[in-house]
């Protein structure tokens, strides 16, 4: 139901779980009259939980979410999800074009390569696990890969060792030569240095998930000469526009 406390009913739904989820659900959650609901996935254990209201677990898909806004009285909806998360943003598209309800897309900048990277970029994981073979030297080749604990049945045909870095366990098949390193971000150089010197990569693998928490290691991988597999982030739904940062969403959503 509508908080009777916020005028006209103004109430936000964050699609949240990225640190630009949390920041905006902060600064919404800052100004008087507005009721803020930021709606996790669940896919992640222990989540980081940002400001005012939280629920997680799925809508049921587009028609579960256009349900939703419609029995919560949501005014507005801001995507702020992980960029790679284009299940859902489809939903948040669909859903919001059949209840008129206004949809913002918050989309970190994605990555770029500067002079000295040896970037290769691909359309999808598994792609990348295609990738890797010319520039592996050998069956003993060693893969640093970040590309986050779903889609990892790409690589278990793939002859090397990997070291997996995930937030939480992935689910099997995962390659069958790997070491399971499980850690949360954000990652500054001085500890992307180290691991990359323990466990000497020869390519490295993500996502371009854009922003700064993640990115020491493509900088570590430009000072070692490593080649580097970056995955393209899937496009946002047609008709769909997003903006760049949290003080351009929340002016967007003209509260």
């Amino acid at each position: 139901m509508t908080d009777p406390r916020t005028p006209a009913g103004r109430t936000v739904l964050v699609l949240g779980g990225t640190t630009e989820g949390r920041a905006a659900a902060a600064a919404l959650s800052a100004q008087a009259g507005i009721r803020v609901v930021s709606s996790l996935a669940g896919a992640v254990r222990s989540p980081r939980l940002p400001d005012g209201e939280v629920r997680i677990g799925g809508f049921g898909g587009a028609d579960g979410l256009a349900g939703y806004l419609r029995a919560e009285g949501v005014t507005a909806v801001l995507d702020a999800t992980h960029p790679f998360a284009a299940g859902m943003t489809a939903n948040a598209a669909a859903a919001c074009a059949a209840t008129g309800i206004p949809l913002v897309v918050l989309r970190r900048p994605g990555w770029t390569p500067g002079p000295g990277d040896r970037w290769h970029r691909v359309a999808s994981v598994a792609d990348a696990a295609t990738a890797l073979g010319p520039l592996l030297p050998g069956p003993d080749g060693r893969v640093l890969l970040t590309t986050g604990r779903g889609g990892l049945a790409a690589f278990a045909g793939v002859d090397a060792r990997f070291v997996v870095r995930a937030v939480d366990p992935p689910p099997p098949p995962l390659p069958a030569r790997h070491t399971l390193l499980l850690a949360r971000g954000p990652f500054d150089l001085a500890a992307e240095r180290d691991l990359f010197a323990e466990i000497d990569p020869h390519v490295l693998v993500t996502k371009d998930s854009g922003g700064d928490a993640t990115a020491p290691k493509l900088t570590v991988a430009r000072e070692r000469g490593i080649p580097v597999v970056v995955v393209d982030r899937p496009p946002l739904p047609r008709g769909v526009t997003g903006v760049g940062t949290v003080a351009d969403a929340v002016a967007a959503l003209g509260l």
